[in-house]
């Protein structure tokens, strides 16, 4: 009489399963001197889709938690905690958004053309020197018709104008979406981290880093188009991660299972399996749609995560017991790949520039939307319709004016120097009297109101180093976690090192925040060990932990009068001019 199969463990077990002797090791051995440890041949099942770790008995006890409220108690936290974290960060994004009431740096080309947009349909040319009248009048401000040559795809001048369409022209309506954009970025990265990490304090705690970072704050509170384009592609990230997700849970789903519950590989199953229908990746493919129709960087990403997914099923497929898994993921997955994700990507972009596209009334049209008409093909442009010709024209000079802008600009810096905060970009500054403009009359100087677009410095110091953890974990370990990071990193950092000569910012950098706090929370976590850790271990890794983030904290909050503006003495300002190429 044959015993009775052990039951398999359950997703909410953090118990790994017995190893598996017939999985083979890999070429462990050649790295193992530079610090690579093979992981262990686990249950394939639970190596497809690992559970999430749960709070340990101790923790469970101390809180006073009773056993049958923990499960429960689980769950909640798992939306609860970064909500709560997304609640923090909203208020420190909305708190006096209006403020400075002003057009500060580059508001004053997209406060107006995402009004223009509203009322036309198009952007138009403004007066010079008109910030003021739009301060003064509002929303009453009178819009021409004579189109404006501008160098960004529509998309993220649509997003400010929700905001204006609501609240009116106001600072506070062009920077509501911004700042909404910029509050459920913060959602996003808890519940990505969370995701990634299979833990809901190590989600939490780089959404929590994004939230007290002084640059991702800056940008969230001023209506620019690049924290648009970096929630687009935070999305687009976090829509891949989950049908990665999905993706292996269904193929270890369809694996065979031995009588002592242990999942097994199988070749044929793994070689063959359609994965079937996968719509997050077409929701990637719209969220990365949006980015490039944001501005054209956004593009960069699309040909990076599109390498990072298909590798994904590469290693899900091996895992799974493929013989030949590069083989079968070019017949069964590259193709719906790229139908789920290119094609979406372009037509969604082409949708964004709808308004452009309808105008078409002489006097009443977008900036060169007649040029195909007016400019008739005798050859081979002869195949496509004007409009498309039109919008070839005009992204054609758009793309010259980007390759080739070096004109000098106070505040541009070298790519190489944005990691360590080299040249930030003042947005606002006023120096008033005392007595005037909520500076103390009793200061012996005149006070300070700066908005500086500058990171936490200790955030990103630190997050220097956790890159080089990340890479040195992808390569070593290949841990697929540490890789997804460092793509995401690399496709927003490392295509403007081959401009040196172009007229480029700092705040460039806000597409990649996300990627940094993630990585910093990765590296946190491997300081204060992994599940099973002896007692000791964890409290000297969790004491190093909270040192680290409450000295980032602490950094946040010094910076935040000249994050948001405040009015302060000038000795105090001076004293957060830690560099000189910080003023």
């Amino acid at each position: 009489m044959t015993s009775a199969p052990s039951p398999q463990p359950t997703r909410d077990s953090t118990a790994r399963p017995a190893p598996d002797p017939q999985q083979p090791q890999s070429w462990s051995a050649r790295l193992r001197r530079f610090g690579y440890t093979a992981q262990p041949g686990l249950d394939v099942g639970w190596r497809l889709d690992p559970p999430f770790t749960e709070p340990g008995p101790r923790l469970w006890s101390v809180l006073k938690v009773r056993p049958e409220s923990r499960p429960a108690l689980t769950r909640a936290l798992g939306w609860g905690g970064p909500l709560l974290v997304t609640l923090f960060a909203g208020l420190l994004r909305f708190w006096h958004l209006g403020r400075p009431n002003a057009v500060i740096f580059d508001e004053t080309y997209y406060a107006k053309d995402a009004w223009a947009l509203l009322k036309r349909g198009y952007e138009v040319n403004w007066p010079k020197d008109y910030n003021n009248t739009v301060i003064e009048l509002g929303s009453k401000v009178p819009v021409g018709h004579d189109p404006s040559y501008v160098v960004h795809p529509p998309m993220g001048k649509w997003v400010i104008a929700a905001g204006e369409w609501i609240f009116g022209l106001t600072p506070f309506g062009w920077r509501f979406m911004v700042a909404l954009l910029g509050t459920l970025s913060v959602l996003m990265v808890c519940r990505i981290g969370r995701r990634m990490f299979r833990s809901t304090f190590l989600g939490c705690l780089a959404g929590l880093l994004l939230a007290v970072d002084g640059l991702h704050l800056v940008m969230s509170r001023t209506a620019l188009l690049d924290l648009p384009l970096m929630f687009f592609v935070l999305a687009a990230f976090g829509a891949l991660v989950i049908d990665r997700d999905k993706a292996r849970a269904r193929l270890a789903a369809a694996l065979p299972m031995g009588e002592d519950g242990v999942v097994r590989p199988d070749a044929k199953i793994a070689e063959t399996l359609r994965l079937g229908w996968r719509p997050w990746r077409l929701a990637a493919g719209v969220f990365l749609g949006l980015a490039f129709a944001t501005k054209w960087n956004g593009g960069v990403f699309l040909a990076a995560f599109g390498l990072m997914t298909v590798l994904w099923d590469v290693s899900a497929r091996r895992t799974a017991g493929a013989r030949r898994p590069y083989v079968s993921v070019l017949k069964r997955d590259v193709l719906p790949a790229f139908v789920s994700t290119v094609p979406v990507f372009f037509v969604t972009y082409l949708a964004t520039w709808t308004g452009w596209l309808l105008h078409t009334d002489k006097g009443d049209r977008g900036y060169l939307r007649e040029w195909g008409a007016e400019h008739p093909s005798t050859g081979f442009g002869s195949i496509f319709p004007d409009w498309w010709r039109s919008l070839w024209h005009y992204s054609h000079q758009v793309w010259d004016f980007h390759v080739g802008l070096v004109s000098p600009h106070d505040y541009e810096s070298n790519p190489w120097s944005w990691l360590v905060l080299g040249r930030p970009v003042s947005y606002y500054y006023e120096s008033p009297a005392p007595g005037t403009a909520d500076c103390p009359a009793d200061v012996r100087e005149k006070c300070a109101s700066e908005v500086l677009a500058l990171g936490t410095p200790l955030l990103w110091w630190a997050a220097c180093f956790a890159i080089l953890y990340v890479l040195w974990r992808w390569f070593f370990r290949r841990d697929w976690r540490a890789g997804a990071i460092a793509c995401a990193f690399l496709a927003g950092f490392a295509p403007w090192l081959r401009y040196q000569e172009r007229t480029i910012f700092l705040f460039y950098a806000v597409v990649f925040i996300p990627y940094l706090c993630l990585a910093l929370s990765m590296m946190i976590g491997s300081v204060i060990g992994p599940p099973g850790s002896n007692e000791r271990r964890r409290v000297v890794g969790v004491v190093g932990a909270g040192v680290l983030a409450l000295l980032i904290v602490w950094n946040f909050i010094y910076f935040w009068p000249i994050y948001t503006g405040h009015t302060i003495p000038v000795d105090s300002w001076r004293a957060r001019m830690w560099f000189d190429t910080w003023v």
